[in-house]
């Protein structure tokens, strides 16, 4: 027997100050049984930094050939591809031919090394990379509750989150601009 998805339900109080973006968030996500909290938190915040009326999460490691969320238009074309950990470079390189913009948000402590070993290629593609802080994306997974009501704030190169059980910081670092 299969085993389930887990179902988590976030209220987000989200105030983008990069973007002028506030809006109240009511997210139902589920965790592919192979997920990493981490995972399924950096995918989180990754919703919230490009949050806008078209992006979903797409069925992730169910469906190897979707992204961690994705943005469509009314003529079902992919606007918007979000990657969330390390993929190859040909994965990317197929985003980047059926999609208007690609991007990806590293955030395991393997990042440097997949980074060293892929980015010359990277950089032939239109594609924005970024690599999340290990160590905070740990700290955020701490705050994991079934049901959260969370304020996230986005200023410069970080998301300041409260929630229940604490609060963190969580950085990003530009590695490609695509």
């Amino acid at each position: 027997m299969a085993l389930k998805p887990t179902i988590y339900k976030f209220n987000i109080a989200l105030s983008d100050v990069n973007r002028n973006y506030y809006d109240t968030l009511n997210l139902t996500v589920a965790q592919h049984p192979s997920e990493t909290q981490e995972r399924l938190m950096a995918r989180v915040l990754c919703f919230c930094i490009h949050a806008h009326e078209q992006l979903a999460f797409t069925r992730g490691l169910s469906e190897v050939d979707e992204p961690a969320l994705w943005a469509k238009t009314l003529d079902d074309q992919i606007s918007l591809w979000i990657d969330v950990g390390e993929p190859s470079v040909d994965r990317i390189k197929k985003a980047t031919r059926i999609a208007k913009q690609v991007y990806v948000y590293s955030f395991n402590s393997k990042s440097d090394v997949w980074w060293n070993q892929s980015r010359d290629k990277f950089e032939q593609l239109p594609v924005s990379i970024f690599r999340l802080c290990h160590q905070e994306i740990q700290d955020l997974a701490k705050l994991l509750q079934r049901t959260m009501d969370i304020s996230v704030t986005i200023t410069g190169e970080s998301a300041y989150t409260a929630a229940e059980l604490g609060e963190c910081e969580v950085h990003w670092e530009l590695l490609q601009l695509g």
